[in-house]
């Protein structure tokens, strides 16, 4: 501590240093206070649907993915290891859950009049009972909402975004990736009516880095993870340009524990998915470097694929998604 000598005394000045960490530290604690419901304190990771299976989806598909995570039939290091033991325990069920129609005198398209959303049964006949297995497994559930597929544009009264909370707590989901393409784009509505309905819920923006509101500022953030981005394509020209999108959030200091910056699924394995020829998929290096790239930014690390347990040699994503998993660990041992 130095003092400066002006003929008048003055008190003991801070070094500049331990003023720029003081600084850090408040506003790390500003946009920590913001949104800390005590998930994502490193990147999410898991699988969804979408990048691979679309529309295609039913319980039996959504059950049998969650069996695929728990399946120890692949080694990393001689050791017999399933996907969750490397980090990725949550499976999310993407759009095409809901039955379109024409509900009521206002022709909602998945809601009734009340504000409940509508299941399509014949795919998923009981959604309790596929969150129960996930749980069973030690796995989690994931859910989609604010649907694009039979977008509604009638659903932005608070009674639907209420609807959907009590449906989601019913059927025992964990976490919610919200779209951006109905009507319901309140996140801090989502955020207020979550937390007052139970136990806390991995939620992501996905706004696309475009509707409003899809980022964050500095003290508020009532979500877990925000798209930066619209739809990653499984070419190498839609990996980078989607790559790209979140060093902005990265260097406004956007993306940090507890609200990540996200520029999309991964597309690991997903040839010919939704995008069928025009998602021709990744050659083995392309694959590689998409991989470690969004591990490099601190994305969320979300599979559409099993290709890490069915493929012939997945050895080498393994090693890095293990890598990954343990650099979390030891930064997690160095906090406590």
């Amino acid at each position: 501590v130095s003092t400066q000598s002006t003929g008048t005394s003055r008190k003991p000045m801070m070094p500049r240093h331990a003023l720029f960490l003081l600084t850090l530290v408040l506003a790390a604690t500003h946009l920590t206070a913001a949104n800390e419901n005590g998930l994502a304190r490193s990147p999410p990771m898991g699988w969804r649907s979408w990048n691979l299976y679309g529309a295609n989806v039913d319980q039996k598909l959504i059950e049998s993915i969650m069996d695929g995570m728990v399946s120890r039939k692949r080694s990393v290091d001689g050791v017999p290891t399933s996907l969750c033991d490397l980090g990725y325990c949550d499976v999310g069920l993407d759009d095409n859950w809901q039955k379109c129609g024409s509900y009521g005198p206002d022709e909602l398209k998945y809601h009734d009049e009340d504000g409940n959303p509508v299941v399509n049964e014949a795919r998923f006949p009981n959604f309790k009972a596929m969150t129960d297995h996930a749980h069973g497994l030690n796995l989690t559930s994931g859910w989609y909402g604010n649907n694009c597929i039979c977008s509604d544009s009638k659903i932005g009264d608070k009674k639907f975004y209420e609807g959907d909370v009590a449906a989601f707590r019913k059927f025992g989901f964990d976490a919610w990736k919200l779209d951006g393409c109905g009507a319901q784009t309140d996140m801090q509505l989502w955020d207020d009516l979550i937390r007052a309905s139970g136990k806390a819920v991995m939620v992501e923006n996905c706004h696309w880095g475009s509707k409003v509101p899809y980022k964050p500022n500095a003290t508020w953030c009532p979500w877990n993870f925000y798209r930066t981005s619209g739809d990653v394509r499984a070419t190498y020209a839609s990996v980078i340009g989607n790559l790209a999108t979140a060093i902005n959030y990265a260097n406004q200091n956007l993306s940090t524990p507890g609200c990540w910056a996200y520029p999309d699924m991964l597309e690991v394995g997903c040839q010919h998915g939704p995008g069928g020829a025009g998602d021709p998929g990744l050659s083995p290096a392309e694959t590689k470097s998409h991989f470690a790239s969004w591990a490099i930014v601190s994305s969320p690390l979300t599979l559409s694929h099993l290709s890490l347990i069915h493929i012939s040699e997945p050895t080498r994503l393994l090693s890095i998604s293990y890598a990954v998993f343990c650099l979390k660990k030891k930064k997690k041992k160095n906090k406590t």
